[in-house]
């Protein structure tokens, strides 16, 4: 939340878990939804006054449409939809992981259904995984 540029090493440093602990728990929070994009957050009071002519304008209109901010909320829970389904995930979600992906799914059965469906692509992604 405080900088987006920020290295998975360095990010594993201050938290105290390994590199490819914050590069899988980044994936799935991304995998998931939760995160959509990484932006910039513009202080505007860090802007001299004298250049901010139309950039100033676009970044107040920017600030009054809240397209940046931070938000964090003590045992934050995130809503799921069955990748299935589509309905919600109300307990633990049932994971599907293939080729660097994980779907989830509201139970066992839409898991299986999904596994049986997507077959083939699942297949050709799980192979070009492993060239890689």
């Amino acid at each position: 939340m405080e900088d987006g540029r920020k290295s998975f090493r360095a990010i594993s440093r201050e938290v105290k878990v390994s590199t490819p602990t914050v590069k899988v728990r980044y994936e799935r929070l991304v995998n998931i939804g939760l995160i959509k994009s990484v932006k910039p957050e513009i202080d505007l009071s860090k802007v001299d006054k004298k250049s901010m002519g139309d950039l100033g304008d676009t970044l107040r209109s920017l600030k009054k449409q809240k397209k940046h901010f931070h938000v964090y909320i003590e045992g934050l829970k995130v809503k799921l939809k069955c990748e299935f389904c589509g309905g919600p995930i109300h307990a633990k979600p049932k994971v599907l992981k293939f080729a660097g992906f994980e779907r989830f799914f509201c139970c066992t059965q839409c898991r299986a259904f999904y596994k049986d469906k997507h077959s083939g692509r699942i297949e050709m992604l799980k192979e070009q995984y492993r060239k890689h």
